[in-house]
């Protein structure tokens, strides 16, 4: 139909205006509903399972297939598999899109709502990136992280390599971080109070034991495995995709950042 937003996953902003302008309208009648609303200030810190969704918002699985498919016809939100259990899919905001990013910014959530889920900014504690094998994607997360964020962070792994690779510390080095020296580390240490751990892959979210977790402790980034494609441009895209993240995070949580 004419006239209609082109905001869908995967399409190019529209070139007229007055395309921008209904796609822009799009946008913020999408997240003009309490429901759909609750959604993007959920996606907005990490990604989740259709399931996981219903259980925030309570509603049952149709009702919910409904507003993720008006979020997804504004071109909000996209669906993706899971990389670890296939069968799986996830529901992730499209914060790579400056307007989408723009629309559903870092101090959109309500700080409230942000104590309960991952404790007081000011409180003790840790960011604790986790994935696999701690050898690429953390690793990129924890120290993107220490640049731009007074809070700590370290990373670890649920199987973690023998070594870092060396496309993880080149790719590391282009964008002005270090990794070299760096080892993989295991995820045995119990959580202290006030971490936020954040699992940037899915088979490490699927792994971890949820049990004694606060609601809402844990994010989840669903960022491909880059060793596993094992070319720069793999880990070029995942480093992207953890960087924005990262300050989106941050800028969330309201840490200083450090001058880069």
């Amino acid at each position: 139909m004419a006239g209609r937003s082109t905001g869908r996953p995967g399409a190019a902003p529209p070139a007229d205006p007055a395309e921008r302008l209904r796609a822009r309208a799009a946008r913020f009648a999408a997240v003009g509903e309490p429901v759909r609303l609750a959604i993007v200030e959920h996606l907005a810190l990490g990604d989740a399972a259709p399931s996981e969704l219903g259980a925030l918002v309570d509603l049952p699985s149709n009702l919910l297939a409904h507003h993720l498919k008006v979020l997804e016809e504004a071109g909000l939100v996209r669906r993706i598999r899971s990389e670890g259990d296939r069968r799986r899919s996830y529901v992730r905001l499209r914060l790579e899109d400056p307007a989408v990013a723009t629309l559903v910014g870092p101090r959109l959530a309500d700080v409230a709502d942000l104590a309960a889920r991952l404790g007081e900014p000011g409180a003790a504690g840790r960011v604790v990136f986790v994935c696999t094998h701690n050898s690429a994607r953390s690793q990129l997360a924890a120290a993107a992280w220490e640049r731009v964020s007074d809070l700590p962070a370290t990373s670890a792994g649920t199987r973690p390599a023998a070594r870092v690779p060396p496309r993880a510390v080149s790719t590391a080095r282009r964008h002005g971080l270090r990794l070299a020296g760096r080892r993989p580390q295991p995820r045995d240490a119990p959580a202290r109070h006030g971490d936020r751990l954040v699992a940037v892959c899915d088979n490490a979210y699927e792994d971890l034991d949820p049990a004694g977790d606060r609601p809402g402790a844990r994010l989840h980034w669903s960022v491909p495995d880059p060793v596993r494609v094992g070319t720069d441009a793999a880990f070029e895209t995942a480093y992207d995709d953890i960087d924005r993240r990262v300050r989106h995070l941050a800028g969330t949580l309201g840490r200083q950042e450090r001058p880069t």
